[in-house]
C-alpha cells in the first residue's frame, strides 16, 4: 500500500549541460514528518523560492513537461540556478510511482537555500489531494479583488516578479480569507486600471457563446498548465479559443465562467461579486473528464 505521504531531497546538478541518463545518486528519500530544513532556510524566512503543484491520477503525473519548463521561467524571473530539468523529470517519476489510487498531488520546490549558503534546497513531495467533488460539479461563488497595481506595473517593475510562481503566497492567501470574509469561495484579481488577471490559485476561463477567453498571460498573470490544455481540448472539439486583454466589465457578459487549475481542475463559477452565472454541467463533467484522463 503507498505511503500517506512521501518526501525527496534533490541535491541540484551543477551544470544544466550535464547529459545523464540517471540522477538516483542525487536524490534522498526522507521521513515527510522528521525535521529536514536548516534554520537558516530561505524558503521559510522569506519565501526566497519557487514551486510547482503536479495532478497525479491513479500514479500518472500530469503535464510534467509543462510544469517542468514553468520551473525553469519562475528560476530565470528570481536569478535562481537554471534547474536540470532532466533531474526534476527523474524526481517527479519517482515521486508518483509512490502515489496511490486516486488523485494525489506533487510538488515541486527551489529555495534560494540557506542563508549566505553555498548552493540552492530543492525538494519533491507528494501527497493525496483534498476532495473537490462539490467545487468541479455544484460550483463556487467568486469577488473581484483589486490587486493594487496597474496593468503595466509587470513590465514597468521587473522586481515585482508578477510571472513568476513563487513561495511568496502569503497575499495569494490572505484574498481567498478576504473573498470568505465576503461570503465567496474564491477571487478574482483586477488590476486598478481595470483589466482581468487571475485567481490567487488558478486560471479564469470566460464563455462568451462558442469563443472561449482567458486573460492573456503577460503582465501579472502566470500562465496556468491546465488552462493551456483545456484550450487544446475545446479546440478538438471545434471551439474558438483566445487570449485577450479582458475589461473587468466584461466578467457581466460572460454565459459560463471556470478557475481551472492542476489540482482542483475546472470548477465552474456560479456567481460573481453575487451576479449570478448558469452552470454548463455536461459541458463541465466533460472538461473534469477530460482533465482526469492521462495527459502528457
Amino acid at each position: 500500500m503507498a505511503a500517506a505521504r512521501f518526501a525527496l531531497l534533490i541535491t541540484p546538478a551543477e551544470s544544466t549541460e550535464e547529459e545523464r541518463a540517471d540522477f538516483s545518486d542525487s536524490f534522498r528519500r526522507i521521513d515527510p514528518g522528521a525535521p529536514a530544513l536548516s534554520v537558516g532556510e530561505l524558503s521559510t524566512q522569506r519565501g526566497d523560492g519557487i514551486f510547482e503543484s503536479i495532478g497525479v491520477v491513479d500514479g500518472h503525473a500530469q503535464e510534467v513537461e509543462a510544469h517542468v519548463q514553468r520551473l525553469a521561467h519562475s528560476a530565470a524571473l528570481c536569478d535562481l540556478p537554471e534547474p536540470h530539468r532532466e533531474q526534476w523529470r527523474q524526481a517527479v517519476a519517482i515521486a508518483a510511482a509512490e502515489c496511490g489510487p486516486g488523485e494525489w498531488v506533487i510538488k515541486l520546490i527551489l529555495s534560494r537555500g540557506v542563508d549566505h549558503g553555498p548552493a540552492p534546497t530543492a525538494w519533491v513531495t507528494a501527497a493525496p489531494a483534498g476532495d473537490f467533488a462539490a467545487a468541479r460539479t455544484e460550483g463556487i461563488r467568486v469577488v473581484t479583488l483589486d490587486r493594487g497595481y496597474d496593468s503595466a506595473a509587470a513590465e514597468r517593475s521587473p522586481w515585482l516578479l508578477l510571472g513568476a510562481k513563487t513561495l511568496s503566497y502569503a497575499v495569494n492567501m490572505a484574498a481567498l480569507r478576504e473573498a470568505h470574509h465576503r461570503g465567496a469561495d474564491d477571487a478574482i484579481f483586477v488590476t486598478t486600471d481595470g483589466v482581468v488577471l487571475e485567481a490567487p490559485t488558478a486560471s479564469l476561463i470566460l464563455r462568451f457563446g462558442d469563443r472561449f477567453v482567458t486573460p492573456a498571460p503577460h503582465g501579472g498573470i502566470l500562465q496556468g498548465t491546465t488552462q493551456i490544455s483545456l484550450f487544446a481540448h475545446l479546440e478538438q472539439q471545434g471551439f474558438a479559443t483566445e487570449y485577450a486583454t479582458v475589461p473587468t466589465a466584461d466578467l457581466a457578459t460572460a454565459e459560463q465562467a471556470w478557475l481551472v487549475s492542476s489540482v482542483r481542475l475546472a470548477a465552474p463559477i456560479t456567481a460573481i461579486d453575487d451576479s449570478p452565472l448558469a452552470i454548463d454541467r455536461a459541458l463541465t463533467a466533460g472538461l473534469n473528464a477530460y482533465l482526469l484522463s492521462a495527459r502528457d
